[in-house]
């Protein structure tokens, strides 16, 4: 498609997921309240590095005039004096060299500790946001958030943004000593101030502009390599790598047209204040050399001495250019920084024991009871679902794709809330239990398996902060997998267990990442047990030799089996039958073949189908 071509309605979706809300705008003073708190702990440093701006300030201040003395004393062939004067500029140098060590240092301390701070709380954040909001939120939004935005935030103390306030004391101090030294000349110097607020407050607001759309952009782009990367193998499958380039390229495009714009902006300010201070020391020494010839009191030393504090003068202001460049961009990963952080999907609370469902009997595993639930408003996945189960008591749900099964176990989990009805967990309604005390009751084996970057042991204990080696080695071996993991090797009996695992487990098969799961949960060893499509990736001499260990797993449990394939079911109490959403039979698997219905239907096309395989 050529980049004329109107884009068709599925890319224009995806263009839509993809970009970003725009942000609202925020006063400076509002976002840099927000900041304070994480600089606060370690606002030591910041008052360390302030204070020693006025050293430096100080120091800047009096170097023109030991220049001006020495030029003076070396008119008057006073070698003595100039000899003085160039030890005193010497040590002046050494001093503002190391004061300016110490205080970029203390700046940049205090900016690096407030950051790692900040992320955490980014990410703690992240931890308590609702399964809703990522479900429709790109990961390589929320990334960005923590990584690039964070980093704009704290280039503005690595670059020494604040030090704008050293700025503005040298400015304050110059001015004073350069009207004091001649207030005509000054004058002439200062007629360019108006010009360069101008152009500030020109830029202002055109520079936040571009520094915003280079944020959204960089998100953009990030959500979008997460995306292709973690689907790589399909896009290469379908052969769609010169559509996916191109639509890198558009939005790669973007995000430099971004950047070029920022760039242009801070370009011109730069080359203007340049130009504007050029001129001005042009006007001085005009005014000096045709103005006021044959004025005995402006000497060379005087002359020397002035022009020395003009360049001081925009040296400033030029940095404070620089840094309001810099500035813009913090201020700009500042505002989507608290925009993340003013989202308000957040966990719902756990409610009073008063706000909360009755109990349930003294014996009860797991309830659902007239519950309704919407992944999106006026689109119920339940309808009006009750289902039970006793303590001990084994459950398969069966049904369709999308029929309900596997958000039963989400709302288990309680990973989203019920539209109406009650979830109870224990004879508990789930809503008064602590999350984390509730999710440690089960043991859950998903369809889709994620392992972490680790070792096989960080995986399989990774509900333990004291992984236990014995356990794990024991987990294995009840699922009858020990042989299969024990062949990666090692320099001792348990050396296995320390195999590396890569990012996602891809150097594990799918089978093999199935049988971690399971190892994972029967290290667990906790009362409930979920399993949702547990055996969908493993072969069948496999999933005959798990059948056994999945029996020893469930014995005394509480076991939810969530499958498509009848023939893992065989060792459960009860079936229940979901269809469109709602729980249509409920019995035995004799009982439900004898009704003929949906269950019926469902064992006659997979096994009928399985005995004609086995036939050919």
């Amino acid at each position: 498609m050529s980049a004329q071509a109107k884009p068709s309605r599925a890319e224009e979706k995806l263009r839509a997921f993809h970009e970003e809300d725009a942000v609202a705008r925020v006063y400076d003073a509002r976002l840099a309240a927000r900041v304070w708190p994480f600089l606060k702990p370690h606002a030591r440093f910041l008052w360390v590095s302030i204070g020693l701006m006025f050293i430096i300030a100080g120091t800047n201040l009096m170097r023109p005039l030991v220049m001006g003395d020495i030029v003076r004393h070396a008119g008057d062939s006073n070698e003595g004096a100039v000899l003085r004067d160039g030890f005193k500029l010497t040590a002046l140098v050494v001093v503002l060299q190391l004061v300016t060590f110490a205080q970029v240092y203390s700046m940049q301390l205090a900016g690096a500790r407030a950051m790692a701070d900040l992320r955490g709380h980014i990410f703690d954040f992240l931890q308590r946001l609702s399964m809703r909001y990522f479900d429709k939120t790109p990961v390589g939004r929320l990334v960005t958030r923590a990584t690039n935005d964070v980093d704009a935030l704290g280039e503005a103390f690595a670059s020494g943004v604040l030090n704008a306030i050293g700025d503005l004391l040298s400015l304050t101090g110059i001015v004073v000593v350069m009207l004091a030294l001649d207030w005509r000349l000054s004058l002439i110097a200062f007629a360019a101030l108006p010009l360069v607020l101008a152009l500030v407050v020109w830029m202002r607001s055109r520079s936040r502009t571009a520094n915003r759309d280079i944020r959204t952009k960089t998100a953009r782009l990030n959500a979008f390599l997460n995306e292709q990367v973690s689907g790589i193998s399909v896009v290469q499958a379908y052969a769609r790598e010169a559509s996916m380039a191109a639509e890198h390229d558009a939005i790669n495009l973007a995000y430099r047209d971004a950047n070029k714009r920022s760039i242009y902006y801070e370009a011109v300010l730069d080359a203007a204040i340049e130009m504007v201070a050029t001129v001005c020391i042009a006007s001085v020494l005009f005014y000096v050399s045709v103005g006021r010839i044959g004025d005995s009191a402006l000497t060379f030393a005087v002359v020397v001495t002035f022009a020395g504090y003009i360049k001081q003068f925009f040296e400033p202001v030029s940095m404070l250019s620089q840094r309001f460049t810099i500035l813009q961009a913090a201020l700009t990963g500042a505002e989507r920084i608290f925009q993340l952080l003013d989202v308000t999907e957040t966990e719902s609370a756990t409610l009073s024991a008063s706000a909360c469902a009755p109990d349930g009997a003294a014996d009860e595993g797991i309830a659902l009871d007239s519950v309704t639930f919407s992944y999106k408003a006026g689109s119920p996945v339940l309808r009006e679902v009750s289902l039970a189960a006793k303590r001990g008591e084994k459950v398969a749900l069966v049904g369709a794709t999308g029929a309900g099964k596997s958000t039963v176990a989400s709302l288990l989990l309680r990973l989203y809330e019920v539209d109406s009805g009650v979830v109870r967990v224990l004879g508990k309604d789930v809503r008064g239990q602590d999350r984390q005390a509730l999710r440690e009751q089960f043991s859950v084996v998903p369809q889709d398996v994620f392992l972490f970057s680790g070792t096989l042991l960080s995986n399989v204990s990774m509900s333990d902060p004291h992984p236990n080696r014995d356990k794990a080695k024991h987990a294995f071996e009840k699922l009858g997998a020990l042989e299969l993991f024990a062949k990666r090797g090692g320099g001792s009996d348990d050396a296995w267990l320390d195999a590396t695992v890569d990012e996602r487990g891809q150097n594990f098969s799918a089978g093999e990442r199935q049988l971690i799961a399971f190892a994972r949960a029967v290290y667990r060893d906790a009362p409930l047990l979920i399993l949702d499509e547990a055996t969908a990736s493993v072969d069948s001499d496999t999933e005959a030799r798990l059948q056994i260990a999945l029996e020893a797993v469930m014995q005394g449990r509480t076991a939810i089996v969530i499958a498509h394939r009848l023939s893992t079911i065989k060792a459960v109490d009860r079936i229940v039958v979901f269809h469109k959403g709602r729980v249509v039979e409920n019995g035995t698997n004799e009982e439900l073949l004898a009704m003929g219905g949906v269950y019926a239907k469902l064992h006659r096309l997979q096994f009928s189908g399985a005995t004609t395989a086995a036939a050919e």
